[in-house]
C-alpha cells in the first residue's frame, strides 16, 4: 500500500499539531547563560535556577513537580536556566551547589530560595508563588 502525498501530510501536520498543543504548558528550560541570567535580573524575572543531572532521579522528581505547577499555573512566569552539573563545573562552584538536584530562586537580583534534593510538590509551589508575588521597593 502507497501513501499519497497528501495523506503523508495529513499524518505529519495531525502530528505536529497534537505535539504543539501538548507541550503548550511544557517547561520551557534553557542553557544557563551568565549573559541570559544577568538579562533576566536586570528585568526583574523570576528566574530558577536548575542544577541538573540527566542521572539523577531526584532531579527528574524536581521536572515532574516543575512541570505539574507550570500546568496547573500557566499563567504565572518564570524562566528555568538548567545548569548541567556533570559540563558545567565552574557554574555549579559560583552557586556553590554541593551537588546535582540543587535549586536557586531569584527575582530580579534578590535571591529567594536555596535547596537541595526538595520535591515536595507543596514546598517548591510555595517557594515559586512568593517569588512571582514579590514586589520590589527600590
Amino acid at each position: 500500500m502507497r501513501a499519497t502525498r497528501s495523506t503523508v501530510f495529513m499524518v505529519l501536520l495531525a502530528y505536529l499539531l497534537t505535539t504543539l498543543s501538548l507541550s503548550a504548558h511544557a517547561l520551557d528550560k534553557e542553557p544557563f547563560t551568565q549573559a541570559r541570567f544577568e538579562s533576566l535580573q536586570e528585568q526583574g524575572e523570576v528566574i530558577l535556577v536548575d542544577v541538573y543531572a540527566i542521572w539523577c532521579p531526584t532531579c527528574a522528581k524536581q521536572q515532574e513537580v516543575l512541570k505539574t505547577y507550570k500546568e496547573k499555573n500557566p499563567k504565572k512566569s518564570f524562566h528555568v536556566l538548567v545548569v548541567d552539573f556533570d559540563k558545567d563545573k565552574d557554574i555549579v562552584r559560583q552557586f556553590r551547589a554541593p551537588r546535582q538536584s540543587t535549586l536557586l530562586l531569584y527575582k530580579g537580583k534578590e535571591q529567594f530560595w536555596f535547596s537541595v534534593a526538595e520535591t515536595r510538590a507543596d514546598i517548591i509551589a510555595a517557594e515559586l508563588d512568593k517569588a512571582i508575588a514579590f514586589e520590589s521597593k527600590q
